[in-house]
């Protein structure tokens, strides 16, 4: 279900219907942020857990048992399957590199064997 802002805005004037979007627009990207860092900062944790645990930084089982539940959620959402499965996958490669960083930093090898 989509709703959209409709308050705020004269139905005449598409500068203030285009405003009144924006300013949503731009307080979702807002949200967006403000959750990924705090993804980011629970996910530092679990990379500082699997280094003290000897456990490899990456989890393959786990990314796509993920991928497969977001894009069931994605097409709940009308989301492009697709678009979301190349989000997580940026996110999980980011969450990767951390890891295997905090890995390096405790003297583990990586996940690619390097």
């Amino acid at each position: 279900m989509t709703v959209l802002p409709t308050s705020g805005w004269d139905e005449a004037d598409p500068k203030s219907r285009l405003a009144t979007l924006r300013r949503s627009i731009d307080n979702i990207d807002a949200a967006l942020i403000h959750i990924l860092a705090e993804r980011f900062r629970c996910t530092k944790v679990v990379g500082a857990l699997k280094a003290e645990n000897d456990l490899p930084p990456a989890d393959p089982a786990r990314e796509r048992e993920q991928i497969e539940r977001l894009r069931r959620l994605a097409l709940e959402a009308e989301l492009d399957p697709e678009f979301a499965e190349k989000f997580l996958n940026f996110i999980v490669k980011e969450v990767i590199r951390h890891h295997e960083a905090i890995a390096a930093a405790r003297g583990m090898p990586s996940s690619t064997g390097e």
